[in-house]
């Protein structure tokens, strides 16, 4: 993401049924300790997955990664070459942030991206709308499934992806399972 003097680098980790931001870190490097730390906020706060997806950048193939997912015993599943679509959900969350926040307001520095950042998610999670999940927001969907009782509108568009020509190479898990995405 653009900064006043140069980029800085976002990873957020997701939950596919209700789309709802467990964790994100900003970096001004590539390094992979970023996303180890978002992985790890994630579990810590949300609990652990049976499986987790993400794209193949160097990151989420490296050791400290991979070996993180293996040590929580989490199933590693990852995107095809090159497959966007493998991973629409936090694609789309990227273009939502990107237009809704980023591009309007041009921060000048980490600081004010930072903060710029998680009041987005912070509104993303609880206020914003997703027309998928009934018109709900994301946490209040996420709420319902740690309940038990997931919302229908975000389960039948899990099992839409499951036929998706799109996602071949990532299959979707059975309903009881959650996944997350980074």
């Amino acid at each position: 993401m653009p900064i006043g003097r140069g980029f800085l680098y976002l990873v957020a980790v997701i939950d596919w049924a209700s789309r709802a931001v467990l964790a994100w870190r900003l970096s001004n490097t590539m390094d992979v300790s970023f996303c180890v730390s978002a992985l790890e906020a994630a579990l810590a706060r949300f609990g652990k997955p049976e499986i987790f997806n993400t794209d193949q950048g160097s990151q989420f193939t490296s050791a400290a990664f991979t070996g993180a997912l293996a040590a929580a015993q989490i199933r590693i599943s990852m995107d095809g070459r090159g497959r966007w679509m493998d991973n629409v959900f936090i694609e789309r969350l990227w273009r939502s942030l990107k237009y809704e926040d980023i591009y309007l307001k041009g921060d000048a520095d980490g600081g004010e991206a930072r903060a710029g950042i998680g009041a987005w998610i912070a509104f993303y999670n609880a206020r914003r709308p997703h027309q998928a999940l009934g018109n709900r927001p994301p946490m209040a969907v996420w709420r319902d499934g740690v309940t038990g009782a997931l919302d229908q509108t975000a389960m039948d568009m899990t099992l839409r992806l499951d036929n998706a020509d799109a996602l071949t190479t990532c299959p979707q898990p059975p309903q009881q399972q959650q996944v997350y995405a980074a």
